[in-house]
């Protein structure tokens, strides 16, 4: 079960569901179901398909949106993701996520 640190605002977004997608630097962690943390508040989302690979070739025009809800162009979404990652080379991992069925939780 992969668990995630997230920003206020990226948990904000998973939550209210404007998030469907998470991209995280470095190699896909095993687990269907993904725990975001910011600071005590904790949500659990299904992990319905992983993307692994460079980031241009993960956060593409046609899903930034879904990944950054506030970009409103691409490179909006990769500066966002620079900023926090300082890097945009080398491999990264794209989580499509989905809110856990009650059977589920």
């Amino acid at each position: 079960m992969p668990w995630f640190l997230a920003k206020k605002e990226v948990f904000q977004w998973l939550a209210q569901g404007q998030k469907t997608i998470d991209v995280r630097k470095g190699n896909p962690k095993p687990g269907e179901i993904a725990v975001f943390q910011s600071g005590p508040n904790v949500l659990r989302l299904k992990v319905v398909k992983t993307e692994t690979g460079q980031l241009t070739e993960i956060l593409r025009s046609d899903n930034f949106g879904a990944v950054i809800p506030s970009a409103t162009m691409l490179r909006d979404a990769i500066g966002y993701l620079h900023g926090i990652y300082g890097v945009d080379d080398g491999v990264f991992t794209a989580y499509y996520v989905e809110p856990l069925l009650v059977s589920e939780k």
